[in-house]
């Protein structure tokens, strides 16, 4: 909500929408992982007040804090710095180096059949 008051630019619009969507993605693949549908998990929480979060390990909506579920604001920010850091990066950047990972190799064929061994006088 304070987000959409603040007075941006279009690209600083978009800027913004990419880095909330991204601080949903945790909440969206732990409630795909319970089965649950992400979106719906994502927007009750939203509509919550306080530290209200999911727990899916009870699957319910619970406060984080008394229920002993802690994510520590200094790991989000870090997580959220430098992700900002490689995107500046690749933003001025000419070009990037990137690893293509190597196709598994094919399997060994099978060895070639011998002769039949131990049938004397056979041509």
């Amino acid at each position: 909500d304070k987000v959409a008051k603040m007075k941006l630019s279009d690209e600083q619009m978009v800027g913004v929408n990419i880095i909330l969507r991204a601080l949903e993605e945790p909440l969206r693949q732990i409630a795909n992982n319970a089965g649950h549908e992400a979106s719906i998990v994502v927007q009750k929480v939203k509509e919550s007040k306080g530290d209200t979060g999911f727990d899916a390990n009870s699957e319910k909506y619970v406060k984080m804090f008394e229920a002993g579920i802690i994510d520590p604001t200094k790991v989000t920010r870090i997580a959220i710095q430098n992700a900002a850091s490689i995107a500046g990066l690749m933003l001025t950047t000419e070009a990037l180096v990137a690893e293509i990972p190597e196709k598994d190799p094919p399997p060994m064929p099978m060895p070639p059949g011998g002769d039949m061994g131990g049938m004397g006088g056979m041509m």
